[in-house]
């Protein structure tokens, strides 16, 4: 198990930068969101390992911004769109090779699309199997506006995905989506291997961890009863917060709180 934070959490700074920030706050694991094409590419992708090996840093996943274009492209039954997303992410695989990261985050389509959940499972299997071959593991996240932000969906996909299924909760997302967390932990149980973290509470669904009132020590218990041994990672929204250093103390306030 570790415990990191998402350079998503410094936006609008350049993943780099972002990258930087946390390094040097002592951060030992994060994970990288890339806001743009070329931030999955070179020359970026080198100057964030030369950090990330200088710092002694952790990547677990990777997490792209091209997300949004997921419905149109990878979600889609027209071929030509189908296969430039292929190789958008085929380049963001081998981006992942150099970084040693495992896990690539999947937000998927929307819940406006026209992709039925036989496509839906046919596509994203074709992306894992891709994914398999650098050593990447393709991860469905929950996500409000997305087809994944109903547990019903996720729970259709861990029975016709068989080993393919694996995904990733997002607390703040299943607070939006109006569903217990926990019914997300019991649900997908062992399929989850991957943990985007934030705090909560009645005023606001995205906090910094020790903010909210939400009960981690649980969630700790809970993933650990399914054998959960995955990145827990603070990813907040940039309004949702202060200063950067509350990054690196949400990430040792989940630390302490898992200790006990």
């Amino acid at each position: 198990m570790q415990i990191g934070v998402s350079t998503a959490s410094l936006y609008p700074l350049h993943v780099e930068d972002a990258f930087r920030e946390l390094a040097v706050r002592g951060v030992k694991t994060a994970e990288i969101f890339a806001n743009s094409t070329c931030e999955g590419q070179e020359p970026y992708i080198s100057m964030i390992k030369d950090n990330a090996e200088q710092y002694g840093i952790n990547i677990p996943s990777f997490h792209p911004f091209s997300s949004p274009m997921e419905s149109v492209f990878l979600f889609s039954t027209y071929d030509r769109r189908v296969e430039e997303m292929l190789t958008l992410y085929r380049g963001f695989f081998e981006s992942m090779q150099k970084l040693g990261a495992k896990i690539f985050v999947l937000h998927g389509a929307i819940q406006s699309s026209k992709c039925t959940p036989e496509h839906y499972v046919k596509q994203f299997r074709l992306l894992a199997e891709i994914g398999q071959e650098y050593g990447v593991t393709v991860a469905q996240e929950n996500v409000c506006y997305c087809l994944s932000g109903r547990l019903e969906f996720l729970k259709m996909m861990k029975r016709e995905l068989s080993q393919y299924a694996k995904f990733v909760l997002d607390l703040k997302q299943a607070r939006r989506s109006g569903e217990d967390i926990f019914d997300y932990v019991d649900a997908l149980g062992e399929s989850l291997i991957h943990c985007h973290v934030s705090d909560g509470n009645a005023e606001s669904d995205c906090l910094p961890v020790g903010k909210g009132c939400f009960d981690f020590a649980e969630l700790y218990n809970r993933m650990s009863a399914n054998g959960f041994d995955g990145s827990y990672i603070v990813e907040l929204y940039r309004h949702n917060y202060g200063d950067f250093d509350e990054l690196k103390q949400s990430a040792d306030a989940l630390s302490e709180i898992f200790g006990k």
